[in-house]
């Protein structure tokens, strides 16, 4: 299958051609391609008197082209949409397999070029070299306008975690990657003890795990805000605001929506041209599809994670978004009908502290 990386084909509901119940190639018109909506008008000239185009024309709005803005931002492991309101993650996508996850590229890695004869040999006597996290730190994404930016200093204190949206583990693959995951824009207030520095980290793993059953593991990470009913019997959306002035908001549940392709064997199959390791782009896959909403609060460790399995249309409808199209909703199988959705329990943080003295937050 062809390596399609973080990109905004997840915007567009995953553009890859979809087969009877597989993945093909993709030979597409270009009317069966999923559009992107048109981006805002460019800020140019004098803004006050900027058109603005409306389904009945043209149309004059003082001061231009006021939002909602979304800051797309294109990582070297990640794709993902920033919220200005919320200073959040609107959502953040990544293309996981079992060579993204390795920590150094593959020798056959699309465009790799030939390693010069000294270079290779000295290679085979040096380390190879590694992510590491120790050396990674928070900071504030410059990309974000000042204005809507999160700032390290609306988590001091706060009583939450720093929560990685895309964790560091699926970053391995240099240095640079792994230190893109610590932009406060790839971050949400998380409960520490019970959630992020366990069951989270946990559900986190459950997904590099599908890399040995699968080739190739998209994952969305999606912050939402679930109502609940009061005792006066209706619903309402209620959530904490952190920083000084209190800007950041802290979601009421975080969702994990997965689809993964491997080979369907009731097809005929051949290896790829480039990696043998993996089929070739022009045969048939099998599609799993599954999602996971987990409330924000202390989880315990013993939970089965088949008890937060959600239809994907109820992370789309709660997040107004479309991840993925009707038709690969349909030929997609039930995730955890295919393979055992279970989580091993590892105390991540315990093991860090022991390492280097520092948790996940």
């Amino acid at each position: 299958m062809p390596t399609l990386g973080p990109s905004l084909l997840f915007a567009a509901g995953l553009a890859v051609g979809i087969g009877t119940g597989s993945l093909i190639p993709r030979r597409q018109r270009p009317s069966d391609v999923p559009q992107l909506p048109p981006p805002p008008p460019e800020q140019v000239g004098d803004r006050s008197k900027l058109p603005i185009p409306t389904p009945a024309g043209p149309a004059i709005l003082q001061g231009g082209f006021p939002g909602p803005v979304p800051d797309i931002i294109k990582r070297t492991a990640y794709t993902a949409a920033y919220d200005r309101k919320l200073r959040h993650p609107a959502w953040t996508a990544e293309h996981l397999t079992a060579a993204s996850l390795a920590r150094t590229p593959p020798k056959n890695a699309p465009g790799a070029k030939p390693v010069p004869l000294e270079d290779a040999r000295a290679a085979d006597t040096l380390p190879a070299p590694k992510a590491d996290r120790s050396k990674s730190v928070f900071m504030e994404d410059e990309g974000i306008p000042e204005i809507f930016r999160a700032k390290l200093q609306d988590y001091l204190r706060s009583g939450y975690d720093r929560g990685h949206m895309v964790p560091a583990a699926d970053a391995k693959i240099s240095q640079k990657a792994m230190d893109e995951t610590f932009y406060l824009s790839n971050i949400a207030p998380q409960v520490g003890d019970g959630f992020n520095r366990h069951y989270w980290a946990y559900l986190e793993d459950f997904c590099r795990r599908l890399t040995s059953n699968f080739e190739d593991v998209y994952v969305f990470t999606v912050p939402l805000y679930l109502p609940t009913r009061h005792p006066d019997g209706k619903y309402r959306v209620t959530y904490e605001v952190i920083g000084e002035p209190p800007s950041i908001a802290v979601p009421t549940h975080f969702a994990k929506v997965i689809l993964a392709s491997r080979p369907d064997f009731s097809y005929p199959q051949k290896p790829s041209s480039s990696d043998k390791a993996i089929t070739s782009p022009n045969t048939i896959k099998e599609l799993a599809m599954g999602a996971f909403i987990l409330p924000n609060k202390e989880i315990p460790d013993e939970t089965d994670l088949r008890t937060f399995i959600a239809p994907v249309q109820a992370v789309e409808r709660a997040a107004g978004l479309q991840l993925f199209n009707d038709d690969l909703k349909g030929k997609s199988r039930q995730l955890c009908a295919v393979t055992q959705c279970q989580v091993i329990v590892k105390r991540f943080d315990d093991t860090r502290k022991q390492i280097n003295g520092g948790g996940r937050r």
